[in-house]
């Protein structure tokens, strides 16, 4: 008894990860904002960079966040609240470059949270009514940037994780974020 007790907490607490760390990607994509001549968004195969409104104090200013694989894990960087676009270029480049070390035990990355063991993902955005890689021709904007970086943004954004192998959680997760923005042109 005491090792199913101990086996149904593992998996209470790996569920409960997940769910933050979900909750979370959500937060940040809720929060993207779209500045005149700066990204709100970017998807490099690897690392997906967003700005965004900083979410506990919005007067405190934007944010750069980054989520990546990196050593085995989902893993998730974030800046400093930014007041001032020549920071927010540091942090853009910062979380690009985090991307190169994440997951691993650096004294640089202390603004990352490891979410959890994972094998792959893979991100898809919706536009136009159909899915797409971003990084096809049908998808590719991939640096999101004035004039029209609103409406460049895309529609959703599908987010497809294939679990590590483990005994708590296994299997494929797919997750479809859609703009709080976004309104479909009735004609």
């Amino acid at each position: 008894m005491s090792k199913a007790q101990v086996a149904l907490q593992a998996r209470s607490d790996a569920n409960q990860t997940w769910q933050v760390g979900l909750a979370q990607w959500r937060v940040d994509l809720d929060n993207m904002v779209s500045l005149q001549n700066i990204p709100a968004l970017d998807w490099d195969g690897r690392v997906l960079r967003i700005t965004r409104q900083h979410s506990q104090d919005p007067q405190a200013g934007m944010q750069v966040v980054a989520w990546t694989l990196g050593n085995g894990q989902w893993t998730r960087w974030q800046s400093a609240p930014l007041t001032q676009r020549d920071a927010w270029a540091q942090a853009w480049n910062q979380a690009q470059i985090w991307g190169e070390s994440a997951g691993k035990p650096l004294p640089n990355n202390v603004h990352e949270v490891l979410i959890h063991a994972i094998r792959s993902w893979q991100i898809y955005y919706h536009r136009d009514g159909a899915w797409s890689n971003p990084l096809s021709s049908a998808g590719n904007n991939s640096t999101l940037s004035p004039p029209n970086n609103a409406a460049a943004l895309p529609e959703g954004i599908r987010l497809v994780i294939d679990l590590a192998e483990s005994a708590q959680v296994q299997g494929k997760l797919t997750l479809d974020w859609v703009r709080p923005t976004f309104t479909v042109n009735k004609q």
